[in-house]
């Protein structure tokens, strides 16, 4: 603890009682609790608690370090011997001071009694027993349940409050952690009820003080500190290819086990807009809809700001924005440069979503070679996500021979260092069979847990299995509900099976209209199997006017992402001319491509119309 320059506690309340208002008394109180609540939960005891070794420094509450409490101890003129302290100690050390006895030792309760007599000394601003000698009497007194009057017009719950601190037996007395938490109980009703009054009279009420009443800096916790800390472990998090989700959760665990709420937290940042890592964590705040709605606008900027100050979290989530374009235009060359600055960097994330960027040909040329490569650097450094990314290299041929005994134990690798994406991944090769023996049942429980972690595909997934009985009985409602969900949470493939709800009548009534919906919105997200359905409702005049040419430049855009079942409808419309011209050579062309990723029907036109089987 560090010594600052100020008024003693007992000095500033002679000083400033006149022009203390309750917000103010409020304030002292709770720093003061939140203080030495600290300590407790850092197992110290500090034994030593009065007004004249608790230093007000610009109106804040410093514990000033120990051994300086025994040196202003020393000069202090009121307290100069043990009895000078008793209207501060525990009555229970009194209680053993003869030979027989053991001395009773001061513990944590001991210092809940001295917060009890110094939240009355905050109420009045007067020493305790200022009229009386401190001596052996008072201590028999105290020792019989004597304790100091209530001020008038003192809150009943706060004057409830330090009678319990002060209770005679230390079972009786709150934790400290009980006795921070009742107090900003206190604080929050009063609030209302004054805010109530600024409405009436707003001339004679200091807003500032009311709103900030209990959101002040604690002084023993340096919020810039812990900001700090929760802005490295997002990172340290993204870099090990944590979901998102599950960071979230890190995040609020982190602040609750330093005694604060993510209320605290937002407000100090509200506050405290001065540095890269503040900025950022307000943008996280806003992203997740942390102590706020949901803003992706507002977090954008939040976290355009500070990755222009160079802070690396924050331009990792400026990634993923343009990437998906989420809130903003989606901008590859944006997100490819930015990959690339922190590729350099040994950013474990940053590399993963330079390989995404080279696999997909974001920004820069497509380079399934150079994906490969940055997927395997992303998993030597531990990136769950570049390890998942790899195996999905293995299993496609992407920059690589195709590997699926490779793909399935990468997978797995990934979904046991807890990655929700490769879990869901992992699913669908024991539903599929590839790299291992088909198993609907290990498929389900895999959709389950990565659903459980947050991850929205896998939400998506397990609602498949609930509409086709994967592993468990059909449930079409269930199959519904999880699609929606999936859908609200923004993933393109709960988009598609919500369109596909609708259209079929899957736990919902027929809604053709609400399946094109659905389907537009899982294209706009580059979903493949979105694009398809998108151009089967152009095509067929499913929940919209038909309109061939479309549905024909939906196909194709879908079938470049290696969508097999696009690659058919195009295919069909080139072998038919169904609404474009007729081009058998092209149709050929993407029967192959679709009949290569193993669509039966394509293999069977391929067939009839070169009269060869396909090499597969």
């Amino acid at each position: 603890m560090e010594y600052t320059d100020g008024d003693s506690l007992q000095n500033y309340l002679k000083k400033n009682l006149k022009n203390l208002t309750w917000p103010d008394k409020y304030r002292l109180a709770y720093q003061l609790v939140c203080a030495i609540s600290y300590l407790h939960d850092e197992g110290i005891i500090h034994r030593d608690l009065h007004s004249d070794n608790i230093i007000v420094h610009q109106n804040n509450i410093k514990l000033v370090d120990f051994g300086l409490s025994k040196r202003i101890k020393e000069i202090c003129k009121h307290q100069t011997d043990l009895f000078g302290l008793v209207p501060y100690t525990d009555p229970k050390r009194f209680t053993g001071s003869n030979k027989l006895t053991q001395p009773y030792l001061l513990n944590k309760k001991s210092d809940v009694y001295s917060i009890g007599v110094l939240l009355w000394e905050i109420s009045s601003g007067k020493l305790p027993f200022e009229d009386e000698a401190y001596d052996a009497g008072l201590v028999m007194r105290i020792l019989q349940g004597y304790r100091e009057t209530i001020v008038p017009n003192t809150p009943f719950d706060y004057s409830n409050l330090y009678t319990e601190c002060w209770n005679s037996e230390p079972d009786n007395r709150p934790t400290m952690d009980q006795v921070v938490v009742k107090l900003k109980e206190i604080i929050m009703k009063t609030n209302v009820i004054v805010n109530s009054q600024i409405q009436i009279d707003s001339d004679n009420v200091d807003k500032s003080n009311i709103n900030l009443l209990y959101e002040k800096n604690m002084t023993l916790i340096d919020l810039s500190n812990l900001v700090d800390e929760l802005v490295e472990l997002i990172y340290k998090k993204l870099n090990e290819g944590n979901n998102k989700e599950v960071i979230k959760q890190n995040v609020l665990f982190n602040i609750s086990n330093h005694k604060l709420t993510s209320k605290d937290i937002y407000t100090w940042l509200l506050n405290n807009q001065n540095n890269s890592n503040s900025i950022t964590l307000l943008g996280y705040f806003n992203y997740y809809g942390i102590e706020t709605d949901i803003n992706v606008k507002k977090a954008y900027e939040l976290f355009q700001k500070a990755a222009d100050l160079d802070n690396n979290v924050a331009q990792l989530y400026l990634i993923y924005i343009y990437i998906i374009g989420q809130g903003v235009e989606k901008n590859y060359k944006f997100a490819f440069e930015l990959s690339n600055k922190l590729a350099k960097q040994e950013s474990a994330c940053g590399i993963n979503y330079l390989g995404y960027c080279y696999e997909k040909g974001m920004g820069t040329d497509i380079d399934k070679q150079k994906a490969f490569e940055l997927y395997q650097k992303a998993a030597d450094l531990g990136n769950s996500n570049g390890i998942g990314n790899l195996g999905y290299c293995y299993g496609r041929g992407i920059g690589t021979d195709v590997n699926m005994q490779m793909a399935f134990k990468l997978t797995q690798k990934a979904a046991d260092l807890g990655n929700s994406y490769a879990m869901d991944n992992l699913g669908q090769c024991y539903n599929k069979g590839i790299g291992t023996d088909i198993n609907t049942q290990k498929a389900f429980e895999l959709f389950q847990k990565s659903a459980d972690l947050g991850s929205s595909t896998g939400i998506s997934s397990l609602g498949t299995c609930y509409e086709k009985g994967i592993g468990t009985d059909i449930n079409l409602q269930k199959a519904f509900e999880l699609n929606k969900k999936a859908a609200d949470l923004g993933n393109s493939h709960g988009m598609n099976n919500l369109g596909r709800c609708y259209r079929k009548g899957i736990g919902i009534d027929i809604n053709l209209q609400k399946a094109f919906e659905f389907y537009q919105k899982s294209a706009d997200l580059g979903d493949s199997y979105g694009m398809n359905n998108l151009g089967n409702c152009y095509r067929k005049g499913i929940g919209t006017d038909i309109n061939k040419q479309k549905a024909f430049e939906i196909y194709q855009k879908a079938a470049k992402l290696e969508s097999d079942v696009a690659q058919y409808n195009l295919a069909l419309m080139y072998e038919t001319g169904d609404g474009i011209k007729k081009d058998i050579d092209q149709a050929i062309y993407w029967y192959k491509k679709s009949a290569e990723r193993g669509h039966k029907n394509a293999q069977n036109k391929l067939f009839e119309l070169t009269n060869t089987d396909v090499m597969l």
